[in-house]
């Protein structure tokens, strides 16, 4: 098929490469313009970008699909069906219309749980046991559309939020093959109406751990947050990202370290960690980490 593909981020990578190597025409990619990124806030092209340019292919990041030119353009691609994952920008009607066989999205939750901006996130921080992607057909609501195809996975008991990241975004480049190889033979059920819950964009300022949570929640917040924005508290004057955990028995006072393998009480029972980040610094295992910054018992975070 002769597909426009519409993405921005890591996630959205491993899709274009599986449409290419399943042999389909890339009329053009769309993207988010680069932005100001790192220390010196130099502006920085997308992955999605700097891979479709390494392949040759027609890049294109308008800052929005509103006006008629933008919308012509896209139409005069011709193309069969356009796909998109993780774009970044509502498409207005003119472009959902202009594609022969319309437009499909790659939505990484078992919709309609998880519409919205941060699915994966949320998954692992409402404890769903499960999760997966869904190949959906857009319409103008917000992840509304029928889906075509859905592809379900369990998430690990310490699964955290990139490693799922990471192999949804797998997931999602072999259903999109799947879906557009079969494509005529699909039928696209509408979404139930009952069970729709939305992924609101994290927030930074949601990070902060609350050591009066129960175990369970401390744990999902660390791993759901992780490796981005980083569940964060402070100590001894230092911030403190936590990015990997489990459950753990003990208890004590909520935040105080428990023993010297950084187990720390909660609310109900503790979490032990075992990733840790210092500001300024890289991630570190906790041994590691405990070696240059000593948190020894007793201590309250």
């Amino acid at each position: 098929m002769r597909i426009v593909f519409m993405g921005t981020p890591d996630f959205s990578v491993p899709v274009l490469d599986a449409l290419l190597d399943a042999g389909h025409e890339i009329a053009a990619v769309y993207c988010q313009p680069p932005r100001p990124a790192g220390r010196g806030k130099k502006d920085r092209p997308s992955p999605v970008q700097v891979r479709a340019e390494a392949l040759g292919l027609d890049v294109r990041h308008p800052v929005n699909l509103k006006n008629e030119a933008a919308q012509a353009e896209f139409a005069a691609l011709n193309a069969d069906v356009a796909v998109v994952v993780a774009y970044g920008l509502i498409l207005p009607q003119a472009i959902l219309d202009a594609p022969t066989r319309g437009c499909l999205n790659i939505h990484a939750s078992l919709l309609p749980r998880w519409r919205g901006a941060a699915p994966i996130h949320r998954a692992i921080m409402a404890g769903d046991s499960e999760t997966g992607v869904c190949i959906m057909q857009m319409e103008a609501g917000l992840d509304t559309g029928p889906v075509l195809l859905r592809k379900t996975t369990a998430i690990g008991a310490e699964e955290i939020t990139g490693e799922l990241h990471n192999r949804l975004s797998d997931i999602g480049a072999a259903a999109i093959v799947e879906a557009l190889e079969n494509l005529d033979k699909l039928n696209p059920e509408p979404q139930a109406e009952s069970g729709v819950t939305y992924a609101d964009k994290i927030d930074k300022a949601e990070a902060r751990i609350d050591w009066a949570w129960r175990a369970a929640e401390v744990d999902r917040h660390i791993r759901g947050l992780s490796p981005f924005p980083g569940a964060w508290c402070d100590v001894k004057g230092q911030r403190l990202k936590f990015l990997a955990s489990r459950v753990a028995s003990g208890c004590g006072a909520p935040g105080e370290i428990l023993d010297d393998a950084l187990t720390v009480a909660c609310g109900q029972g503790a979490v032990e960690i075992l990733r840790l980040q210092r500001a300024g610094k890289g991630p570190q295992d906790r041994d590691t980490f405990l070696r240059g910054f000593p948190l020894p018992k007793g201590t309250r975070l």
